[in-house]
């Protein structure tokens, strides 16, 4: 994946909290951090607050991290289905330019208020804005 393609970064620096027993990234740690900004990513395309995880294929570690290191998570919608959105992550190495991880196929479902899956009308990623969810607008305007 080309730094062009991806549509949603985020950075973490790693920590001496996130290693394993190696004294290197554990991979739990950084799945975690995939699937809440793939959620984020999901949200904001979807214009939902209730996108859940379907599907995540496999995940291809390629190299690791330790800590101090700072990792850069990149993803980038693929395909938007009638209730889903699928997307593709690579996870990389800000200090030694190296892949961590890719994980081909990450499938998120939009959800109704009952729990089950919705349409959710769009075909196109958006780049201009995010598809803040009605419900968070609405919050922060009777804030104000």
């Amino acid at each position: 994946m080309e730094t062009k393609d991806i549509t949603f970064r985020t950075r973490k620096w790693v920590r001496p909290e996130d290693l394993n027993a190696n004294g290197t990234l554990f991979g739990g740690s950084l799945l975690k951090w995939i699937d809440e900004e793939a959620a984020i990513y999901a949200i904001l395309q979807l214009g939902n607050g209730r996108a859940v995880t379907k599907y995540i294929s496999e995940i291809n570690f390629v190299s690791s991290a330790v800590q101090g290191d700072l990792i850069e998570m990149g993803l980038t919608a693929t395909r938007f289905g009638r209730t889903s959105l699928t997307m593709r992550a690579e996870v990389r190495n800000m200090i030694t330019r190296q892949s961590i991880l890719t994980i081909e196929e990450i499938v998120f479902v939009n959800l109704s208020t009952t729990g089950k899956p919705e349409p959710h009308g769009y075909t196109e990623i958006t780049y201009d804005r995010d598809r803040i969810p009605t419900h968070h607008l609405t919050e922060t305007l009777q804030q104000d």
